[in-house]
C-alpha cells in the first residue's frame, strides 16, 4: 500500500488553488490549502507537510519570506518546496534558491508537468527519509553497542574492586585470544563474542569469598572445592544477559582439560567449545608469565616447556603446537 501524502498549496487566488486540486485529485495524495504566507506556516507547524506548492506573489508575505522561514525551521527544514510562480527571471530563480526552494513552476501550469514533477519530488523525499532512518538505526544501533561495551567493562571493574590483577589479565588474555582466534580459523563474524567471552572469564570470581580469592599462599583443597564453583557462577552471571548468548563458552569452560580432568563438567577432547580449548592455553601462557600474591613470574622458557609438556592433557596439541609458533614468531 503506498503511503499517503501530504501536499499544502499556497495560493492567495482561489482560481489557481482550484485549478492545482484538479491536477492532484486522484493521484492518492492529501491536500490542504492555505491563503497567506501566515496562514501556511501556522498550518505548516502544526502538521509537516510531505511537499509544498508555494505561490510567490500574494500580499503580505510573499512566497521567497515563507520558503526562507520554513528553512529557518528544524522541523521544516527539509520539507520538499516547489515555487509555483508567473515570474520567469533569472533573478526571480536565483532568489528562489537562496530561500531554499527546490524547484520551480512556471505559471500557467501543464498538468502533465506538474504531476510528473510532484511524483519524483516526493519519490527523491522518501528516499531521503529512508537513508534518514538508516542512519538512525545505524546510531542507535552503535550507541546500544557501546551500551553493551560499557556494561562489561563494569562488570570487570566490578571484580578489579576485589582483586586488582584480574582486570590487568582480563585485557592482556582478551587481545592475545583473539589474534589466535583468526589463526585458529574462528569466523571474523564470530570474533567479537569470543573477545566478549575471553574479557569475562574470570567474572565468577565475584561470587568467591575474598578470604580464598586474595590468599597469599596456596589453596587448601577445600578452598579449591570453593574457587572451582566460579566457571558455573559465571555462566549464572552471563546466561540471563541475551547479548552474552554466544559468549559463554570461554568462561564456563575455560578450565576443562583435553584429557577430561577438567572443572566444571569434566569435558574431554572436542567436547570443549574450541574458544575454551585456544583460551585455556592463552590464560595459563599469561597467568604463569604474570607475579601473583603466592609465587613470581615464571621465565617465558619455563612457561614454553610448561605447555609442551601439557599439550594433549591439559591442552588441545593442535592449538598448543599452533600458539606456540605464533609465540616463536618475531612481533
Amino acid at each position: 500500500m503506498n503511503e499517503i501524502t501530504n501536499i499544502l498549496i499556497v495560493d492567495d487566488n482561489a482560481a489557481n488553488r482550484d485549478t492545482l486540486e484538479a491536477m492532484l485529485t486522484g493521484l492518492g495524495h492529501e491536500l490542504r490549502f492555505a491563503q497567506s504566507g501566515e496562514e501556511a506556516l501556522r498550518q505548516a507547524f502544526q502538521l509537516p507537510p510531505d511537499l509544498i506548492l508555494l505561490d510567490v506573489n500574494m500580499p503580505g508575505m510573499d512566497g521567497f519570506e515563507v520558503c526562507e522561514k520554513l528553512r529557518a525551521d528544524s522541523k521544516l527544514s527539509s520539507v520538499p518546496i516547489v515555487i509555483t510562480t508567473s515570474l520567469d527571471d533569472k533573478a526571480s530563480k536565483l532568489k528562489g534558491i537562496n530561500v531554499g526552494a527546490d524547484d520551480f513552476i512556471t505559471k500557467p501550469i501543464d498538468g502533465m508537468e506538474l504531476r510528473a514533477r510532484v511524483k519524483m519530488i516526493l519519490r527523491l523525499n522518501r528516499y531521503r527519509k529512508s537513508l534518514q532512518q538508516q542512519d538512525e538505526i545505524q546510531r542507535a544501533h552503535n550507541e546500544l553497542q557501546d551500551a553493551y561495551e560499557e556494561t562489561l567493562k563494569s562488570l570487570v571493574r566490578a571484580l578489579d574492586a576485589r582483586d586488582h590483577e584480574t582486570e590487568l589479565h582480563s585485557r592482556r588474555v582478551t587481545l592475545l585470544t583473539k589474534t589466535v582466534a583468526r589463526s585458529a580459523g574462528i569466523a571474523d563474524q564470530d570474533v567479537e563474542d569470543v573477545r566478549r567471552g575471553a574479557l569475562l572469564h574470570d567474572i565468577g570470581k565475584i561470587a568467591v569469598p575474598d578470604h580464598i580469592l586474595l590468599k597469599p599462599g596456596p589453596l587448601t583443597d577445600a578452598e579449591w572445592v570453593i574457587m572451582r564453583t566460579h566457571p558455573k557462577a559465571a555462566y549464572d552471571i552471563l546466561k540471563p544477559i541475551k547479548h552474552l548468548a554466544n559468549s559463554l563458552d570461554i568462561p564456563y569452560c575455560h578450565h576443562e582439560r583435553w584429557d577430561g580432568a577438567g572443572y566444571p563438567r569434566g569435558l574431554k577432547g572436542d567436547a570443549i567449545p574450541l574458544s575454551a580449548r585456544i583460551f585455556a592455553i592463552i590464560d595459563v601462557w599469561d597467568a604463569l608469565l604474570s607475579d601473583r600474591p603466592y609465587r613470581k613470574a615464571w621465565e617465558r622458557e619455563k612457561v614454553i616447556e610448561h605447555i609442551q609438556e601439557n599439550s594433549g592433557k591439559h591442552f588441545d596439541p593442535v592449538l598448543a603446537d599452533l600458539f606456540l609458533k605464533m609465540m616463536s614468531q618475531p612481533n
